[in-house]
């Protein structure tokens, strides 16, 4: 039988303790809230009134129930008030040595059945055990923030915590209402160790002017559908708590490139921008506090008319290409009210397209989202043929063919002799050069990446991939053309990967090497940052449905551009890739499919 606990000590009353007050005390136990002055208890006390009030307002809340809540709470200064609890939480700042300290304290203070856990995201709980007489009741219990709301607990454990002290935490958790996962103890555990990574790449793109901060936050919103943008992100948990996290993993977790601080981050530490709480981080907000943005000197200014950016009139669209994208993308501009010449080789694959194309309409129809008569308008725009010659008086040629550069380089060339001067020539690839398409044309300024996501009717992001021959012109055009499809474009440099796939990629193959060193299972990974990061998908559920061999294919580009050793594709993904172990489409990945 688990222990049961009546009372509970938090010490550190900032936004995390605050919340760690409140989860405790919505679910009937008592806590005695504590804090080093009076000042900083009444802080602690003004944060859990605010997030309280809100919620009764919110009608979430019943106000007998949250002054119920508040009368649980016992708030004291110092560690002596701690001496009756049956577990103490410790939620002060992320410094090893002020850690280890309060816990000495705390060894001295409580009654020796105690438990002591500290809810550190990235230092050492078995460092700060050792501060202790008892390290085999110390554990850490890592609650994610806002602590009232996120339901994943990492429940950490080191080499010596007693099995009974884990199982009465694990318990403790489900009684909280929250979903653990048990991991050893490890530099960042599961979601940091991941989220981070990934953070810290995002800023180094910003840093290297690879693309702004609205594209990163952007692309990463809607190409991945992640609540939030990294560099929003990084603002929010704060710049400097984000290096300490980072520093240490770095130190901690083999040194790997991936976890050492981009120089940035430290820069904007020393100039005092943290992000929301200090006013100013990569964005600008209105109040130190406040989560409203305010325009800044890196604000980007509209002119209000995509002509006077330098964009040309755009009337009529070629699209070659017979796959889901070239039949998506043809749908979408057809839709826009382009003019639209299909191109495909032959009238049987251009029978298939134009059957595809009106499927997907008609289910528009049905679903409420397009009237007969728009359908059978957008139908009546686009005119099917086999023949690039029929490109001839188009004004933008999309590409959608097989992802061969050879194949690509060989069509490019031929819309060279066949379209018209002043044509932005674009192609969708998702993984090859840019330039290297380009250059198989005399006049490379006019060609530009246009990267769609699939589903291109539904996704709402466009990668307008500039190479370092695109003019500035062709990119203004392919902005226009972007917003006139009421798609979000965001420009990048010509780089493998682009933004969204060179984010994302890496992260994937960190969970596969997570999963590979036997640290913690596929779905407690996949808990963890859906339940602890708000990701849509678990990244084991991601691979399997993206697929492992295009997985792989990209994250080897990726490994063969950057030469980083931390982007080296996992081995665990390349011998699933080679036994045939593919995702959803093969029946078997990460999971087997066979019966789902």
């Amino acid at each position: 039988m688990a222990r049961e606990f009546s009372s509970v000590g938090v010490v550190g009353l900032g936004t995390m303790g605050a919340g760690i007050v409140e989860v405790f005390a919505r679910n009937g136990i008592d806590v005695v809230a504590v804090e080093i002055s009076d000042a900083a208890l009444e802080r602690g006390r003004a944060t859990l009134t605010g997030s309280t009030d809100r919620a009764v307002a919110k009608s979430k809340l019943a106000e007998a129930d949250r002054d119920a809540l508040l009368a649980r709470v016992d708030w004291q200064v110092g560690l002596d008030a701690l001496h009756s609890v049956d577990l103490v939480i410790e939620a002060v700042p992320e410094h090893l040595d002020l850690k280890q300290r309060i816990f000495a304290e705390l060894d001295r203070v409580c009654k020796p059945e105690a438990i002591l856990a500290t809810n550190t995201s990235s230092l050492s709980v078995t460092e700060i055990s050792v501060a202790t007489t008892r390290p085999n009741q110390v554990i850490g219990i890592h609650f994610f923030n806002p602590a009232p709301v996120m339901k994943l607990v990492e429940v950490v454990r080191t080499v010596v915590t007693s099995a009974d002290v884990v199982a009465d935490v694990e318990a403790l958790c489900e009684r909280l209402g929250k979903v653990d996962v048990t991991i050893n103890d490890r530099a960042g555990f599961i979601a940091n160790a991941l989220l981070f990574g990934y953070l810290n790449h995002a800023v180094g793109m910003f840093e290297s002017h690879y693309a702004s901060r609205e594209d990163i936050d952007a692309a990463m919103k809607l190409g991945c559908g992640l609540p939030m943008g990294p560099l929003a992100l990084m603002d929010l948990i704060g710049l400097d708590t984000a290096y300490e996290i980072l520093d240490t993993m770095y130190r901690r977790g083999g040194r790997d490139r991936r976890h050492a601080p981009v120089p940035l981050i430290k820069q904007m530490v020393t100039a005092g921008l943290l992000g929301r709480k200090s006013g100013r981080g990569f964005y600008t907000y209105e109040r130190p506090g406040s989560p409203v943005v305010v325009p800044d000197e890196q604000t980007p200014v509209a002119t209000g008319s995509a002509l006077a950016d330098g964009a040309r009139a755009i009337a009529k669209v070629g699209v070659v290409g017979s796959g889901t994208m070239a039949t998506g993308i043809i749908e979408v501009f057809a839709k826009a009210g382009y003019e639209v010449v299909s191109v495909t080789r032959g009238a049987e694959k251009s029978a298939k397209v134009c059957e595809a194309v009106k499927t997907s309409l008609n289910k528009g129809v049905v679903r409420g989202k397009l009237s007969e008569a728009d359908r059978d308008a957008a139908l009546g725009r686009v005119t099917w043929s086999a023949a690039l010659d029929h490109l001839a008086d188009v004004d933008l040629v999309v590409e959608a063919v097989v992802e061969e550069l050879s194949v690509k380089k060989a069509l490019f060339a031929s819309l060279d002799e066949i379209c018209k001067p002043g044509v932005v020539l674009a192609t969708t690839t998702s993984s090859l050069p840019v330039i290297d398409v380009a250059m198989a044309t005399q006049r490379p300024a006019d060609v530009v990446g246009l990267h769609f996501f699939n589903p291109a009717p539904i996704m709402p992001l466009v990668e307008i991939v500039q190479t370092i021959r695109t003019s500035a012109e062709t990119t203004a055009t392919a902005r226009a053309v972007c917003a006139a499809l009421g798609k979000t474009g965001v420009v990048c440099g010509d780089r493998s990967g682009f933004i969204v796939n060179a984010l994302l990629f890496p992260y994937l193959n960190d969970a596969v090497k997570m999963l590979e060193a036997s640290y913690s299972t596929a779905d407690d990974i996949d808990y963890a940052m859906k339940l602890g990061c708000g990701y849509p998908m678990g990244p084991f559920e991601l691979l399997d449905v993206v697929g492992l061999d295009v997985s792989l294919a990209i994250q080897r580009e990726l490994y063969l551009e950057l030469r980083e050793p931390g982007f080296a594709p996992a081995p665990l993904l390349e011998h699933l890739v080679t036994a045939g172990y593919l995702g959803r489409k093969s029946g078997r990945g990460f999971r087997d499919h066979t019966n789902r």
